[in-house]
C-alpha cells in the first residue's frame, strides 16, 4: 500500500512539475530573441531528415488498410468506396497520431537523450552562469519547428496514404478508378483534413515538452540519461493518444455535431 502511494505522489509531482515547464516554455516563446537559426536548424533535423521514414510508413499504412477493407467491403459489393474510407481515416486519426508515434521514436528519443546528456555534463549550469535561459535556448526553437513541421509531415502521409491505398485497390484488386475517386471525391470534406492538422499541431506541443522536461530533468549520470530517454518515449506515446481521443471527442463536437 507504501508503494502505491508512493507512486501516486511521485506521478502527481512530475505532473505539477511538467505543467509549471509546459507554462514557462509558453511564455517565453513570445520573448526576445527570436533565434531564426536555431528555429530553421530544428526544422531541417526533425521535419525533412524524418521525411523519407514518415512517407513509408505512411504508403505501407494506406496499403495494408485498403487491402483489408477491400476484401470486407466486397462482401457487400461496396469496394469502390475503399478510397473514401481510408482518406478519412487517413485524414482524421492514422496520419497525425502515425506521424507523431514515428517522430517520438526518432526526436523525442533525440531531444530527451541530447538535452539530458547536457544536464549531467553541466552545460545547462554553465549556460544559466551566462544569463541564457534554457528553455528560451534549448527548448522554444524545437517546440516552435515541430508545430510547423508536423502537420506538413501529417499531409504528406495523407497523400501517400491514399497513393498507396489506391495502389492496392485499383492497380492490385480491380476496383474501377472513376468510382473509386468518385467515392472519395465526394466523401470527403476539408475538415476531416484539417482537423488531422490541427491534431498534429498539439501532437508537437506535447511530444517537445515532455522530450525537453525529461531530458532537463536528467541526473545520475548515463544511466539517468537512459532512463530520461525511455520516459520521455513512453510518455509521449501515451499522452498522444490520450489527447487524441480529447482531440477527437472536441473536433466531433465542433466540425461535425452542427
Amino acid at each position: 500500500m507504501n508503494a502505491v502511494v508512493a507512486y501516486i505522489n511521485e506521478m502527481l509531482t512530475v505532473s505539477g512539475k511538467y505543467a509549471l515547464f509546459l507554462i514557462s516554455t509558453i511564455g517565453w516563446t513570445f520573448r526576445r530573441p527570436f533565434r531564426w537559426k536555431l528555429l530553421f536548424e530544428n526544422m531541417e533535423k526533425i521535419g525533412v531528415n524524418s521525411t523519407l521514414i514518415i512517407a513509408l510508413s505512411a504508403l505501407t499504412v494506406g496499403m495494408i488498410f485498403s487491402l483489408q477493407i477491400t476484401y470486407m467491403m466486397r462482401i457487400f459489393r461496396g469496394e469502390t468506396f475503399v478510397g473514401a474510407m481510408v482518406a478519412m481515416t487517413m485524414g482524421r486519426e492514422l496520419a497525425p497520431v502515425m506521424t507523431a508515434l514515428m517522430l517520438i521514436a526518432k526526436n523525442g528519443s533525440s531531444m530527451a537523450a541530447e538535452l539530458g546528456t547536457m544536464k549531467v555534463t553541466e552545460q545547462i549550469a554553465a549556460m544559466e552562469t551566462m544569463a541564457v535561459n534554457p528553455i528560451h535556448y534549448l527548448v522554444v526553437p524545437r517546440m516552435i519547428a515541430s508545430i510547423i513541421v508536423y502537420p506538413v509531415l501529417t499531409g504528406l502521409a495523407n497523400i501517400l496514404g491514399i497513393a498507396g491505398s489506391y495502389f492496392v485497390a485499383v492497380i492490385l484488386e480491380g476496383v474501377d478508378s472513376a468510382r473509386y475517386f468518385d467515392r472519395l471525391f465526394f466523401w470527403i470534406d476539408p475538415k476531416d483534413i484539417y482537423s488531422g492538422l490541427i491534431k498534429a499541431a498539439v501532437f508537437a506541443i506535447i511530444v517537445t515538452t515532455i522530450s525537453c522536461f525529461y531530458g532537463l530533468t536528467t541526473r545520475n549520470g548515463a544511466k539517468g540519461v537512459g532512463i530520461s530517454t525511455t520516459k520521455a518515449v513512453v510518455s509521449s506515446s501515451v499522452a498522444i493518444l490520450i489527447a487524441d481521443y480529447v482531440l477527437a471527442d472536441i473536433l466531433i463536437t465542433m466540425l461535425y455535431k452542427n
